[in-house]
């Protein structure tokens, strides 16, 4: 990543950076360039840099198989459904990485989509942040939200939850 990007172009260049590392076979890529550095590993007990770096994925729900939602504190502004409640055709949105859930691009900002939201596999959904890298997970698929399924503010672990969406 050479010269002076925009925000936007950085991020793709990130993005396109982790799919060449996971269509490579490879297990492990550490890239430090100036200030930037990235660690991706294929292995979920490598030290890393903080986080394991992985594809959001989307699959259906299936009722007997489904994850627990994270236990959202009493504060919560908006409770976590619990998978067992979303209808048979919801597709989950994982987040990719250990972080932090970010509905919204800044505090006091819109949020990037709320229930009943239509999205499109374009669509941002919201931030994850981990050591001061911010990642936008995209829907995968076009749909509309049906449910969320982590709370603002709140850590997230790899491959949870965050969306569940009806395919349309």
């Amino acid at each position: 990543m050479s010269g002076p990007k925009t925000e936007g172009a950085a991020l793709a260049d990130i993005e396109a950076l982790i799919a060449d590392f996971q269509a490579s076979g490879m297990r492990e890529l550490h890239v430090r360039s100036g200030e930037f550095e990235i660690y991706l590993s294929a292995d979920a007990s490598a030290p890393g840099l903080g986080a394991q770096a992985v594809a959001v994925r989307v699959e259906p729900v299936a009722p007997a198989a489904a994850a627990p939602a994270a236990e959202a504190p009493a504060s919560a502004a908006i409770p976590a459904a619990a998978p067992s409640s979303l209808p048979d055709n919801a597709v989950i949105v994982r987040a990719p990485y250990l972080g932090t859930f970010y509905r919204a691009p800044k505090p006091g900002s819109p949020v990037y989509v709320d229930v009943g939201s239509v999205v499109t596999a374009d669509t941002e959904m919201c931030l994850v942040e981990v050591m001061k890298l911010f990642t936008a997970v995209r829907a995968g698929l076009s749909g509309t939200v049906h449910a969320i399924l982590a709370t603002d503010g709140a850590m997230v672990e790899a491959d949870q939850p965050l969306f569940a969406v009806i395919p349309g």
